[in-house]
């Protein structure tokens, strides 16, 4: 495990870049899992500017996203997919034929999680997965429990999970109380994991995962078991350790 300091938001967001675009100029035909929220956008900027710049090629690039609010429409503006589009895929060279999400819409979760563990499988697996990191240590939406998930599963979000993501939707009546997240197999079957955090809301979180019992109390706990995790924060983020 590496762990690189960045001074503030703007500094972790480029050496993160940094690190993905590394991956995508070694390996031109990587699949990237991606992540959404507040924390990767500043590096998605960073990755579109070197597209514009002409140093960055997306061509042959496959993305599998972690996660999708079960019952939001790609053209809602609170889905990832929307997210993603707006945020990154829009801006870049890619073919959206091969940019994954999974499917909010399918009302039969199992049918809808055993479909997208199906593509992941199909596109080779995950070159590499980036990762945020809740509050409470979640990762995806795997929310603290009695056990790790393993696949693709349809999740009942967590009130701290709703309340913390009340503030891109116009009421907390109108967040999705389930979601369709990759699971900690998915996650620890991707052969390089990128965990970007910020803020020092997120250093107990970041500190009971790196040095903590491995735990589904603590769902990013289990990265202490992967071979390559890389992870970019700031100093507020890592002032426990």
């Amino acid at each position: 495990m590496v762990i690189y300091k960045g001074k503030d938001y703007k500094d972790v967001s480029r050496k993160a870049a940094n690190i993905m675009s590394a991956q995508i100029i070694m390996n031109p035909r990587s699949v990237l899992g991606l992540a959404t929220g507040s924390t990767p956008v500043g590096m998605y900027q960073q990755l579109i500017e070197w597209y514009k710049k002409g140093d960055l090629d997306f061509s042959k690039i496959t993305t599998v996203n972690l996660d999708e609010y079960k019952g939001l429409s790609p053209d809602n503006d609170q889905s990832y997919r929307y997210f993603m589009d707006q945020n990154l895929l829009n801006h870049i060279n890619i073919e959206k034929s091969h940019t994954y999400v999974p499917n909010g819409m399918d009302e039969d979760s199992e049918r809808a999680c055993k479909e997208y563990d199906k593509i992941i499988s199909m596109v080779g697996g995950i070159d590499m997965q980036l990762l945020g990191i809740g509050g409470n240590g979640h990762i995806g939406f795997n929310e603290p429990g009695v056990a790790f998930e393993k696949e693709t599963h349809c999740v009942n979000l967590t009130e701290s999970t709703i309340k913390a993501n009340a503030r891109f939707f116009k009421s907390i009546d109108d967040v999705p109380k389930q979601a369709y997240t990759m699971g900690i197999k998915n996650i620890m079957s991707a052969k390089k994991i990128l965990l970007i955090a910020t803020g020092s809301s997120k250093a107990k979180a970041i500190y009971d995962s790196l040095y903590g019992p491995i735990t589904p109390n603590v769902p990013a706990s289990i990265l202490q078991l992967h071979p390559d995790v890389t992870i970019v924060a700031d100093e507020d983020a890592l002032q426990l350790l």
